[in-house]
């Protein structure tokens, strides 16, 4: 009732390629793939990133712990 029917949906496409040809669209369809490739590798290095950040703050809270330890131990004895 309120939806687009196939038959709608093809008209569009055949206006859209007459105005724009195939090549504007194929151009404008690598564009935007490219755009989505590059935002996929930009959140995964950033995801990669924020781990590797977690990890180097766990091995400076870990060696942190062992320097206060070891002061800890000479003051006592």
């Amino acid at each position: 009732m309120g939806g687009i029917s196939l038959w709608q949906l093809l008209i569009i496409l055949v206006i859209v390629v007459l105005l724009f040809g195939t090549k504007k669209l194929k151009g404008l369809g690598s564009d935007l793939g490219s755009a989505v490739k590059g935002f996929k590798n930009a959140v995964s290095d950033d995801n990669k990133a924020d781990a590797d950040f977690a990890e180097k703050k766990n091995v400076e809270h870990q060696t942190q712990e062992q320097t206060d330890s070891t002061k800890s131990k000479t003051h006592s004895e």
